[in-house]
């Protein structure tokens, strides 16, 4: 099966002489990212474009699979959505082989059948019951390894669409995001329900600057709004849904200053929401573009001064900011981050000017 199959060779690991981390599990018929400055971090990015995605085979999601496969005590999953087959086997194995299983998921999703076979296999699965959407996507393995991004486990996540995975391994990362599942699972606690309780909110792994925050009780978008207001040089950025006013005004507002920006909306998106940003962008002299993907461009990142990463389930909306519950990471890493560009580069190509 060809190589290039199901997930995106980033050129700069030929370019920064990257080698694959050999901890990482790596299906035949898939091309990771590999860490650029610790073993501790890995980003991989779906390959749509590559016609052999119609088999559903050889993903991303093999990949967390195998990871699921070495769990030895626990595995914790808020996700939106799961229909992938490799991770419901993978859980469904690991429950049965003794593993705590247990995961929380938009109840809107609960009737997927994947989810129901969860279920019946005896692992507990709870839905948020509410108006506002359970949209967090991360995995936690042995209270030490985090896996998030934009990518939800479906078939359309991980085949069709644009998106990112990131796999981190950190203890302390991990009980960021175990606090946050424990107030879903245990407490009940979601959307504004949510305590601001975050043990790290800032940390380091392998000497690479981390910044942890969860939605709606930590206020994401004013953290991100600071970080663009730094801006010095460039702001890149991807966006399923963005209808956030301050966030435009903030691009506006640097791109007076001589900054750099360039972004991606997801076209059908575009069309579907009312008060999208694209138009005001376009009008305000950024060099902005529709996706050209037929099915979605779902990536929620920006890129600033190719060198701080944010990305994780947060599209640049109101309901993100004020009843979802999203995460998302901001990663200061020069050489993580020419990763995400390369990444970029890639969907600006395609989209539509």
């Amino acid at each position: 099966m060809n190589r290039k199959n199901l997930l995106l060779c980033v050129v700069l690991m030929l370019v920064c002489g990257c080698q694959p981390n050999p901890g990482a599990p790596t299906p035949s018929a898939a091309w990771t990212a590999s860490p650029v400055a610790s073993e501790a971090i890995t980003v991989y990015f779906t390959n749509p474009d590559d016609p052999e995605a119609a088999s559903y085979r050889g993903g991303v999601d093999e990949i967390l699979a195998e990871a699921i496969a070495q769990a030895q005590a626990e595995v914790v999953l808020a996700v939106y959505d799961l229909n992938v087959w490799s991770v419901r086997d993978a859980l469904i194995s690991a429950h049965q082989r003794g593993v705590t299983v247990r995961m929380v998921t938009e109840s809107d999703n609960l009737d997927e059948l994947e989810i129901q076979d969860l279920r019946e296999a005896g692992i507990q699965v709870l839905g948020d019951r509410r108006e506002g959407l359970m949209h967090n996507k991360f995995v936690i393995i042995d209270r030490w390894e985090v896996w998030s991004g934009s990518t939800n486990l479906t078939t359309g996540g991980v085949y069709r669409n644009d998106n990112n995975l990131v796999r981190i391994r950190s203890t302390r990362l991990a009980q960021d995001y175990l606090v946050e599942f424990e107030e879903m699972f245990l407490n009940d606690a979601f959307g504004p329900n949510s305590p601001a309780n975050t043990p790290y909110p800032g940390l380091t792994v392998d000497g690479i600057p981390l910044q942890v925050y969860f939605s709606p009780d930590d206020g994401v978008l004013k953290h991100i709004l600071a970080l663009v207001n730094q801006a010095q040089r460039s702001v890149d950025f991807m966006a399923y849904s963005f209808t956030s006013d301050e966030l435009a005004e903030a691009l506006l507002g640097r791109a007076a200053a001589g900054v750099k920006v360039r972004g991606v909306f997801e076209t059908d998106q575009y069309y579907a929401n009312i008060g999208t940003e694209f138009d005001r962008l376009v009008e305000g002299g950024l060099s902005v573009r529709l996706d050209g993907n037929p099915s979605h461009m779902h990536h929620k990142v920006l890129i600033i001064d190719e060198r701080i990463v944010i990305t994780g389930s947060y599209n640049f909306t109101a309901n993100a900011e004020q009843r979802n519950d999203e995460n998302l990471l901001v990663i200061e890493d020069p050489a993580l981050a020419q990763l995400y560009l390369a990444e970029f580069r890639r969907v600006f190509s395609l989209a539509n000017p």
